[in-house]
């Protein structure tokens, strides 16, 4: 029933800059921690960023802080992770998770790659 969809993944140089957005449906949105995960291939799935379900709250993994911003808008169920600076590095696949109580959903995530 629930359905996260990512956007915004591409192709980037390094110092580039991309907005990754989820939006939910199917959801009471501002019930959830909204998380943005990245997988890169060989490497375990790491926590990116982190936002409270009404948004006055948020966590980052210490590689992004500075340098990414995660933000949401309860009223459109959606929430973005802006990404500047990027480095190559930051290269993975990144997904929008959704937790809240025994619950935990999942996008399909979305390629980022950042390359010379």
């Amino acid at each position: 029933q629930v359905q996260l969809v990512e956007s915004g993944g591409d192709l980037v140089q390094p110092g580039g800059s991309l907005r990754l957005s989820c939006a939910a449906s199917r959801i009471i949105f501002s019930l959830y921690v909204m998380v943005w995960y990245r997988q890169a291939p060989g490497k375990q799935r790491e926590l990116v960023a982190a936002i409270s379900p009404g948004g006055d709250s948020t966590n980052y993994v210490d590689s992004v802080k500075g340098r990414f911003t995660i933000s949401r808008d309860n009223a459109k169920n959606t929430v973005d992770l802006q990404m500047n600076s990027l480095k190559p590095e930051d290269t993975a696949v990144y997904y929008c998770n959704a937790g809240g109580g025994q619950k935990n959903y999942w996008g399909q995530g979305t390629q980022v790659t950042v390359s010379s």
